[in-house]
């Protein structure tokens, strides 16, 4: 069955283009068929990242959106939209102009809405709308980005975060990368595979020490190689991808 994975968070800066990266990565490395969906065009993380895997659409224009939907009901794959800042209203518009959650439930057509975090009280806000809106039609997957937050107990001890568990939604805690190594993953356009595997990106090592200070080392690496399994292992348990 195919499943569309809505990844968003409403608030810029809080690494729903990193959680997208993820998914697809993981999507890759465990040979799921899937097809990436960047509707974020002031970044466009996954055209950049995953290129050969990813197409644009435009969700203020319906008729580009639909292709959300076709992608979803002419293959059996997973469809990972990654969602730009702010595309509540828009998103919503046209899932309700559309009839997209009846049209998803009656092609057999999976939707699960990610909703990713930092540690401030809008991030709890923006899920307990999400969820109102959509209620038992959907499934849900919270991501606690510990890369841009700390302390999440004002969501742990929330209404919100009974209602998300009452609904069933997957709650998965996403470890920080080390700052430096993400920050050269993202100045080469690398994948995290390549970030992790291929010696030829990031600038040559000699001896596990980076030639040039933007070069990714060997420790780098292996940080980032550490960081993708936990986020993977994550990502098995919570069953949702």
């Amino acid at each position: 069955m195919s499943t569309i994975h809505f990844i968003g968070g409403e608030k810029g800066g809080v690494g729903k283009s990193v959680v997208a990266r993820v998914v697809a990565q993981y999507a890759i490395d465990r040979a799921i068929p899937f097809v990436a969906v960047d509707a974020d065009g002031s970044h466009g993380a996954l055209l950049r990242f995953y290129a050969d895997h990813s197409r644009a659409v435009d969700l203020g224009a319906f008729e580009s959106a639909d292709q959300i939907m076709t992608l979803a009901t002419e293959a059996d794959r997973r469809v990972l939209v990654d969602l730009p800042a702010q595309s509540d209203r828009v998103l919503a518009a046209w899932i309700a102009e559309a009839g997209v959650l009846e049209l998803a439930r009656e092609s057999g057509v999976g939707v699960v809405f990610w909703h990713v975090m930092d540690d401030g009280k809008d991030s709890v806000l923006t899920l307990d709308r999400l969820m109102k809106r959509h209620g038992a039609s959907a499934r849900y997957a919270v991501v606690l980005n510990h890369g841009r937050g700390k302390d999440f107990s004002l969501f742990e001890q929330s209404p919100t975060h009974a209602t998300a568990l009452a609904l069933g939604a997957a709650v998965i805690a996403l470890p920080e990368l080390h700052a430096a190594a993400m920050a050269k993953i993202d100045r080469f356009d690398a994948s995290f595979w390549a970030a992790v595997n291929n010696p030829a990106v990031g600038g040559a090592a000699v001896g596990g020490a980076a030639v040039g200070g933007d070069a990714l080392t060997r420790m780098d690496r292996q940080r980032v190689k550490v960081w993708l399994e936990t986020a993977f292992d994550r990502l098995t348990t919570a069953g949702i991808v």
